[in-house]
């Protein structure tokens, strides 16, 4: 028999309150026997049948779609390469959604240096009268 899902899943914990999560995927269904006979509970697949029970999805949406890439995680912190370039990377700019050729102004201060995007709404006006 296939272990209980959806709204039949919801229905017996709720019929059934009180009793131990692992009592509940046993109940449920969420169970297999090993080669040398002993019961174990598949404790991972009911909690995630429970999610998927209440639509709940632990995958941010971004990651969801088909033809998204794995690799690092944008730390957003950078290092001064050995050549002295600074290199902002795919995930960055992915995320801010720029093609290649977009162009920026690069505005030193003390202690920061700013990226200010030309033809955006914050970069700086010319006067070219």
């Amino acid at each position: 028999m296939a272990p209980l899902q959806g709204r039949d899943l919801l229905k017996l914990i709720k019929e059934n309150q009180g009793k131990s999560a692992k009592q509940l995927a046993e109940l449920a269904g969420y169970t297999t026997t090993t080669k040398s006979g002993q019961k174990r509970v598949k404790m991972l697949a009911f909690q995630s049948a429970i999610l998927q029970a209440n639509n709940i999805s632990l995958i941010p949406r971004h990651e969801e779609g088909e033809g998204v890439r794995g690799g690092r995680k944008a730390s957003y912190r950078i290092q001064v390469q050995q050549n002295g370039n600074l290199l902002i990377g795919t995930a960055y700019t992915r995320q801010m959604g720029l093609e290649p050729g977009t162009e920026f102004e690069i505005q030193i201060g003390r202690k920061h240096i700013k990226l200010v995007q030309l033809d955006s709404p914050d970069s700086p006006q010319t006067n070219e009268d």
